[in-house]
């Protein structure tokens, strides 16, 4: 029988919907945090086959989702671009900025890029073999506008005001960057699904921010030229797009993007995705990732509704935004009992 995630993202409406959540293999579990303590670091952790596999199955493990998500960091792509990139301990990444033209210029070729991401091709190759029959394997990467502003801006931002500025100042440079992410981006899952990966999820975590036709143009339009690159070789591969943040927009977005399956956040009711979103393909999502801390009956409640409410159509159950580190593990299971007995 087809894997249950392949069944929805292919337009069927299941009985109980496929599960699994953004950020399954990490910093809530205690099995996570000891392996990657064996690794010594969160990069080290990322380019260590063996132990990205073994972090990638520990959800399995324990909870049975319906899919794994490849472990690895929606910046290592900028990194085999030759970026630098390093992590501070309790704020996040760092990396190397580019804004003109000549740090433009000294990113690697397209060429060049597999020196670096070769270890994650071979952590999915693991998972590819070492997954069970019924589990299917999902790569990622991150979308161009979410990943440039974080190179524009060498970090994380509350509103990507680097990238914006950019973008006002030197579209020129921007856009050439945007590209070049792009065309990256394009290869790097060709690779992922050549190794083994079933289902590719591209990750926008701030499209959001974009604002009149910037996000058709830096956000969707990206997308849809990753889409439609990626179905051109890969055909059978579906496409999962989390456009983080639009709100209202998310409608119309399969046809716009090209992908099989919308990721929602819980910025959208999941009534109101059912009746705007839902009627053109799968949609993904999408209870508030605060419930996986605070439990109890409002998770249980929360979880049923959601389930009501997409029960008419294709959807895949999953947070509307990754788990947190400080996550009960039993709220995921007791999330993951609410959907599958009721």
């Amino acid at each position: 029988m087809t894997k249950t995630i392949l069944r929805a993202l292919a337009g069927e409406t299941l009985p109980t919907p496929p599960i699994w959540m953004m950020r399954q293999a990490g910093r809530y579990l205690p099995e996570y945090k000891a392996t990657r303590a064996q690794a010594g670091d969160f990069l080290s952790l990322c380019y260590n086959p063996d132990l990205a596999a073994e972090v990638t199955l520990q959800p399995i493990r324990r909870y049975g989702f319906d899919a794994a998500i490849l472990f690895a960091d929606i910046l290592l792509l900028p990194q085999a671009l030759g970026a630098d990139l390093w992590f501070v301990t309790g704020e996040g990444p760092r990396l190397s900025t580019i804004t003109t033209p000549s740090e433009l210029d000294a990113l690697k070729p397209l060429s060049a890029i597999d020196e670096t991401l070769s270890p994650i091709y071979e952590t999915v190759r693991i998972l590819a073999q070492e997954l069970p029959a019924e589990t299917t394997l999902i790569g990622f990467a991150g979308a161009p506008w979410t990943v440039a502003t974080y190179m524009i801006a060498g970090q994380g931002t509350p509103d990507q005001g680097p990238a914006h500025a950019l973008k006002a100042e030197n579209r020129a440079v921007f856009q050439a960057l945007i590209d070049r992410i792009t065309e990256g981006t394009i290869h790097y899952l060709s690779r992922q699904i050549a190794a083994g990966a079933e289902v590719v999820k591209i990750f926008d975590s701030w499209a959001g921010s974009l604002q009149g036709d910037d996000f058709h143009d830096f956000a969707i339009a990206p997308t849809a030229r990753i889409v439609a690159a990626l179905k051109a070789k890969h055909p059978d591969t579906p496409i999962i797009a989390f456009p983080r943040g639009a709100g209202e927009r998310y409608t119309g977005l399969h046809a716009q993007t090209g992908a099989d399956c919308i990721a929602l956040d819980d910025g959208v009711t999941a009534e109101w995705a059912a009746a705007h979103v839902q009627t053109a393909g799968c949609v993904q999502g999408n209870l508030k990732s605060s419930h996986m801390v605070t439990g109890g009956a409002d998770l249980v409640g929360e979880t049923k509704r959601i389930c009501a409410a997409f029960a008419n159509g294709p959807h895949i159950f999953n947070l509307g935004h990754g788990i947190t580190p400080d996550a009960d593990p039993k709220n995921v299971a007791l999330m993951i009992e609410t959907i599958r007995n009721g």
